[in-house]
């Protein structure tokens, strides 16, 4: 399957609209979509400037069953929440893990991807385990919830920890080749997929908290174990509920499973899968929870996964 087929973005046509507008107006636009741009393999940039990745496929995919035109605006990670709350676009999909903070200012669909938090490091590295990093600097991306798990490891470090934050992750990893940090805390599928472009980098490997959690955990070090969203402003609920149906139909037409195998390797999670059967087309109501408005990291995990 060509990854770009369910990608009809509408390059060149200038939307949004401001806080405030008329919500019959605002499902007559085009739907711009905030995005950090490159998030390989989420959402990046071949050669010839074509967007593609996991979300923009997906975005694809949701916006065909709804059918409405849509485009992505990049945006930094950092800033991207008081962007979207400021009417510069109108959903973001971008790799988003939904947690409690973030459902205090925007709320989530329904989860669509599971992901940890994992540590990358040189080949040679001497760090071999967690408390190798005591003393050490880390790279991060601003505003991501790697930069999160950085900041409880230099609380568990009592403050012997250094965290070089960058506007985007591509910095992060520069920093790594540069000797200017040890490790680099990131998503897995984004560490996986650069230490496949990069022979000299590899996961810390052990077993962290998805092993807690899942019978079969990844073979690599998991500091983390989260649940990415689209997320929406909190006046617009109608939308929200379209676009989880929209995500449930994609999810059931075997059209997810597709666009999945695209770009990483086995299944996915089957908790995923599982739950779009289930809704049968059905909605919630909240932050992507079964439990209405819940906006707490216990209730965004009650959906079984």
């Amino acid at each position: 399957m060509d990854r770009r087929s369910f990608v009809k973005g509408s390059a060149g046509i200038v939307g949004g609209l401001a806080l405030g507008g008329v919500s019959a107006a605002q499902d007559e636009e085009v739907v711009r979509i905030g995005s950090d741009i490159p998030y390989k393999p989420f959402e990046y940039r071949e050669q010839d400037g074509t967007l593609v990745g996991f979300d923009v496929d997906l975005a694809g995919a949701i916006f065909e069953e709804l059918g409405r035109e849509y485009e992505f605006v990049q945006t930094g990670f950092d800033t991207i929440i008081p962007s979207l709350n400021n009417g510069n676009f109108r959903i973001i999909m971008s790799a988003m893990t939904i947690n409690d903070e973030r459902a205090e200012r925007v709320d989530f669909s329904n989860p669509y991807f599971l992901a940890y938090q994992t540590v990358a490091i040189l080949e040679n590295s001497d760090i071999s385990q967690v408390s190798d990093l005591e003393g050490q600097t880390v790279a991060v991306q601003k505003g991501t919830t790697g930069e999160a798990a950085a900041e409880q490891l230099k609380e568990q470090f009592d403050g012997n920890l250094t965290i070089d934050s960058y506007d985007l992750i591509t910095g992060a990893f520069n920093a790594l080749l540069n000797n200017q940090a040890v490790a680099v805390i990131n998503d897995n599928t984004v560490n996986v997929q650069y230490s496949q472009d990069n022979d000299n980098v590899v996961l810390l490997e052990g077993e962290g908290v998805a092993a807690d959690e899942f019978e079969s955990a990844p073979p690599y070090l998991t500091l983390t174990v989260e649940r990415y969203g689209i997320a929406f402003r909190k006046d617009d609920d109608e939308f929200r509920q379209q676009v989880n149906e929209a995500l449930d139909a994609v999810i059931r037409s075997g059209r997810y499973e597709e666009i999945y195998g695209e770009y990483f390797s086995g299944q996915p999670p089957a908790s995923i899968l599982e739950r779009a059967q289930r809704s049968g087309g059905e909605t919630t109501t909240g932050n992507g929870t079964a439990t209405g408005n819940a906006t707490t990291t216990e209730a965004a995990n009650s959906v079984d996964f």
